[in-house]
């Protein structure tokens, strides 16, 4: 990992992993320059002046570059750069959050073995462990991760993995993560978590202990909305591992210009980040006095049941807002159509705010019986808190909750 050399940051995410310092050459006009931003190398591979240094590319990785699904130097600065946010010791992008995801277990899996997850997740992280996985004789066991003892209780003699959301998606449960990393390293365990909720700006996992840190960098730290990407971040050992094993034999790599896009995009994230926490509080103080709403789930809120974890455990308390109205489907439904700034939209992070209705769109695919045992009722709406004036998404909302029946 690079040496830290940064106060804040905001500084990291501007200036950390931009290794591009000595200049490039025009070789037709011999001019030279120091681009101010990193370049794009959209190239499939790269050509050796002679056999004997493509020979020596393929023997030491190191070298050179050899071909993009073995690395770029677009990519290598993003991960220089999402290794110091993360305060771990290298990353690894790929091609989606669900790339990040998948690699990661994959790696730490290698042998096969059993996870212990967090029983609410990602709808597609629930399908990989729960439909894909046992394909390969890998099992989890889902528990409520809210309680460290619950996690340990379900540790097994072949346990790799504890594998976390926090905040949870679409609940904002919240996990103590230093409890959980405690746990793991008394078992041998690796700890994953899914950070993208809480983004580096909200929380350091791996200075909490965790082990791995995933992101979809689709989300926060894009935050353009024209990103499909994701993250791994760890020790040089793991990511190593992650690279030359599951993420170069499956293929989920990062295109360059997905790299170069998300390099873009995260100098602004400490900014972004905190306007999406002052305009999300506010959005759900709004919502909690509503009659419409039976109840809101913020991290911010003192009414979430986890409010003083959060305090301790967070830096800013994100931009989701989860909550349930008081007519159950019909009226998540209906609100989702009356809602104008506020777009009726899967994904989130991004500059807008987004609606969706997570029984009849992202968690439609898991079992029903599944879904309301872990609190996904069908009166849930779920926000993604955006950059508008907050008096604007207010605005909206009144309209939109004022056509319900409750």
């Amino acid at each position: 990992m690079e040496s830290k050399k940064y106060k804040g940051k905001s500084t990291e995410a501007i200036h950390a992993g931009e290794t591009f310092s000595t200049g490039v050459q025009d070789q037709q006009s011999g001019k030279t320059g120091i681009p101010l931003l990193p370049p794009i190398f959209q190239n499939s591979t790269f050509r050796f002046e002679t056999a004997t240094e493509c020979a020596s590319a393929f023997i030491d990785e190191e070298s050179g570059y050899v071909y993009t699904r073995w690395g770029n130097p677009t990519q290598k600065v993003l991960e220089g750069k999402l290794a110091v946010l993360e305060a771990g010791e290298a990353a690894l992008a790929t091609a989606s959050g669900m790339g990040a995801i998948s690699t990661a277990l994959l790696t730490a899996l290698a042998d096969g073995g059993h996870v212990v997850a967090m029983e609410t997740l990602y709808s597609a992280t629930y399908n990989l462990l729960n439909e894909e996985f046992p394909r390969m004789g890998i099992e989890t066991t889902f528990v409520d991760a809210t309680d460290p003892n619950k996690v340990e209780s379900a540790i097994r003699p072949d346990t790799k993995v504890i594998y976390l959301e926090s905040p949870t998606n679409p609940l904002l449960k919240l996990v103590d993560l230093a409890a959980c990393a405690e746990i793991a390293k008394a078992h041998n365990i690796t700890s994953i978590i899914d950070n993208t909720f809480a983004t580096p700006c909200s929380q350091q996992p791996i200075v909490l202990g965790i082990d791995v840190v995933l992101h979809s960098m689709t989300k926060y730290l894009s935050g353009n909305g024209a990103v499909i990407a994701g993250a791994i971040v760890g020790e040089k050992e793991f990511i190593v591992a992650a690279q030359k094993g599951a993420l170069r034999n499956f293929g989920a790599v990062i295109s360059p210009f997905n790299a170069w896009l998300t390099l873009l995009g995260i100098p602004t994230l400490p900014l972004r980040f905190g306007q999406h926490c002052e305009n999300a509080a506010c959005i759900a103080a709004f919502l909690e006095a509503h009659p419409a709403v039976a109840w809101v789930r913020y991290p911010g809120l003192p009414s979430h049941p986890q409010y003083e974890l959060a305090k301790r455990q967070m830096n800013g308390f994100g931009g989701m807002i989860t909550m349930e109205l008081k007519g159950g489907r019909a009226a998540g439904e209906k609100l989702v159509n009356q809602l104008q700034i506020c777009a009726l939209a899967v994904s989130l992070g991004d500059v807008r705010t987004l609606v969706c209705h997570p029984a009849s769109t992202t968690h439609s695919h898991i079992p029903m019986e599944v879904r309301q045992q872990t609190g996904i009722t069908d009166g849930l709406v779920r926000f993604s808190i955006g950059l508008e004036d907050t008096e604007d998404i207010i605005a909206d909302l009144e309209q939109a909750l004022g056509t319900l029946s409750f």
